[in-house]
């Protein structure tokens, strides 16, 4: 309920920030097929529900799909990474015979009963938010569109095409680079050679869902700080001052979602300080608006 309450004050909010005015309409209105009716906050919440279900059923259905062709999702997509002939690590092969190698010295158990049937629902409901995410993003956006100007829904209408190519390059970045390269490290570091690896299903599916998921929203931050700019809650003098801040903050974040080694925290931090700047380069295309609509 919460929730749901702060998704109304900031869609009021958002509209309160862009200056948004209608004629003959107050700002708790819509047009629904050319007829305007009044919404009480009951009835955003009503309006809001029906998205999230919306949103919901893309994942299931998605969701579904995936568990349909699980042996697919599984030994191709999931134990991809483990595997010496996943592309990536062929590529590294082709680069240098030093970074060729034979296999992962690990093998994968299951010590729960209901094991394999639990983490097959989870594999299941992950690949069906991964592959409805653009949906997602859709259904919110429907949801803010009342709240816009028809030029800006314009306007707006590309956030949910950018949102989701920031989330699966996100994705893929974590998928073909990242959780190779960590599994990589975490298989070949021992403390003695009387040691073997014996890692259960739940914490391998668990890291690479940590690397693949979590790199995908992370990669959202152009699109976050775009939305916190327009909203006038940063600004680019803001950035400027805080930057080094902000790349300590960066720094943490990649060593939170990545094992402990250095190369996988580079990896992460290298495109999340680009991410950053493009970021500032936003805030100050926004501020840069701004200004030119108030003097006009």
């Amino acid at each position: 309920m919460k929730l749901i309450a702060l998704l109304f004050t900031l869609k009021i909010n958002f509209a309160k920030n862009l200056n948004f005015t209608r004629s003959r309409m107050a700002l708790d209105q819509i047009d629904t097929e050319g007829d305007e009716k009044n919404m009480s906050f009951f009835d955003h919440i009503s309006e809001l529900r029906s998205h999230i279900v919306r949103a919901l059923l893309a994942v299931v259905i998605c969701g579904l799909l995936a568990f349909v062709f699980n042996d697919f999702v599984m030994n191709t997509v999931i134990f991809g990474p483990k595997s010496k002939d996943f592309i990536t690590f062929r590529l590294m092969c082709y680069m240098s015979d030093k970074a060729c190698f034979d296999g992962f010295n690990f093998t994968i158990i299951n010590t729960d009963v209901t094991g394999q049937f639990i983490m097959s629902l989870s594999i299941a409901f992950i690949t069906g938010l991964i592959l409805a995410f653009p949906y997602i993003i859709y259904e919110f956006w429907r949801f803010f569109k009342p709240a816009l100007k028809q030029e800006e829904q314009k306007k707006t209408t590309g956030i949910i095409l950018i949102s989701s190519g920031l989330f699966l390059t996100g994705v893929l970045f974590g998928y073909f680079l990242l959780a190779p390269v960590s599994l990589f490290f975490m298989a070949t570091y021992t403390l003695s050679d009387q040691i073997s690896n014996t890692w259960t299903i739940q914490s391998y599916i668990s890291f690479i869902s940590m690397l693949t998921v979590a790199t995908g929203l992370i990669f959202e931050l152009p699109l976050i700080m775009y939305f916190l700019a327009k909203l006038e809650l940063i600004n680019s003098e803001f950035l400027k001052k805080y930057r080094r801040y902000a790349i300590l903050i960066i720094v943490v974040i990649a060593a939170i979602v990545t094992p402990p080694d250095a190369g996988s925290q580079i990896l992460v931090s290298i495109p999340l300080l680009l991410l950053f700047e493009v970021g500032v380069i936003i805030t100050r295309r926004v501020e840069k608006n701004r200004m030119e609509n108030t003097l006009i």
